[in-house]
């Protein structure tokens, strides 16, 4: 058992109760927060944040609203203004800094985007916009300026999508993205499966989500019944960036995933102030392996505007992995890579031995 517990306090127990009562779509639709309310939740003072990381008390994100989900954030250290789970949500002056080289759209995924609500990249592989909803927004989020208007998921611009795929068989795995997919409806979840199942080239289905991690209650019978159905094989990426994210109720839904022959991999993105050093990644592998799951690769970060202040260097990640990969089994080690625009494949980078 990996159980976690926070320093215990009334404000804390509230969160917990409320977890435990409340839907998972309840849960999803309280995530949004304003900044005093996310504080005052972590028994943080607005001075305490404008002082200790050069904070605006009166920051507010309109574009990219603060997301977080009660689970996630009893998982936080309360009291802790560095918490590295807090500090994926917690936005800042920083990110309004013009950076050289960070830009809206730092995958050209416009290059791809022909038809709404599909990404056809890679070859093999074609990416679903299935939602522009998610339970969390982090704020190095390399969609948060993607235009969702322009891709919103509906019954006539899914049947444009499903020719598309209809039309190449050399794809072969369909990716569910977003937002996060599975903020969608079990319904249409469904429906969207169906359909994707009928195209005889596609073998493979593939699930991107936070929710598992951020709101594993979002892994309920309903769901587990339309995965059962898929006929091919069933693949879902979970996002966990940090050990202090997983506990005893992402290890049941990761369970119950697995219980139904998917397979669970993970990915992390290297921040700096959150999981950039060989400890911080060795322990989430070591977590990740505890609860099922293995990791799969390790981004540097994209080059979207307002997330340079979590970057850190090549050369400091190529040292970073040197040492995860002398402290950890070949299946533990995730790979580093980088995401390039206009390339057909990962960039892989060889850490420093």
């Amino acid at each position: 058992m990996i159980t976690r517990t926070s320093p215990s306090c009334q404000t804390e127990n509230t969160v917990i109760r409320v977890a435990e009562v409340k839907s998972w779509q309840q849960l999803l639709s309280d995530s949004t927060l304003t900044l005093a309310e996310l504080l005052q939740q972590l028994n943080i003072s607005t001075a305490d944040f404008a002082t200790s990381i050069d904070g605006d008390p009166d920051i507010s994100p309109q574009d990219f609203p603060i997301r977080a989900p009660a689970p996630f954030i009893n998982r936080m250290v309360k009291g802790d203004i560095n918490d590295p789970l807090l500090r994926q949500v917690l936005p800042l002056v920083k990110e309004h800094e013009l950076t050289p080289g960070y830009t809206a759209d730092p995958l050209h995924e416009s290059n791809f985007n022909n038809t709404p609500g599909l990404i056809h990249k890679y070859r093999s592989r074609a990416l679903l916009i299935v939602t522009k909803a998610c339970a969390i927004h982090c704020r190095y989020c390399f969609r948060r300026h993607f235009p969702y208007e322009d891709n919103q998921p509906s019954r006539a611009m899914w049947a444009e999508a499903l020719d598309y795929l209809q039309q190449h068989p050399e794809i072969n795995e369909v990716i569910y993205s977003g937002g996060d997919p599975l903020a969608s409806s079990n319904a249409q979840l469904s429906w969207l499966n169906q359909h994707i199942a009928a195209i005889p080239h596609i073998k493979t289905l593939r699930i991107h989500s936070r929710l598992p991690v951020v709101l594993p209650q979002r892994i309920d019978p309903g769901l587990l019944e339309i995965l059962q159905q898929w006929p091919g094989k069933k693949v879902v990426v979970i996002h966990s960036n940090h050990a202090n994210e997983l506990d005893d109720s992402v290890k049941n839904a990761i369970d119950k995933l697995k219980a139904i022959g998917v397979t669970v991999l993970n990915q992390t993105v290297l921040l700096k102030g959150i999981n950039d050093s060989a400890t911080a990644l060795v322990e989430l592998s070591e977590q990740l392996f505890e609860i099922g799951v293995l990791p799969y690769y390790l981004h540097l970060l994209d080059t979207v505007s307002g997330a340079a202040h979590f970057a850190i260097s090549d050369n400091d990640a190529k040292a970073i992995m040197g040492e995860v990969t002398a402290r950890l089994p070949g299946y533990l080690v995730p790979r580093l890579v980088r995401e390039e625009a206009d390339k057909t494949s990962k960039t892989p980078i060889l850490p420093t031995l």
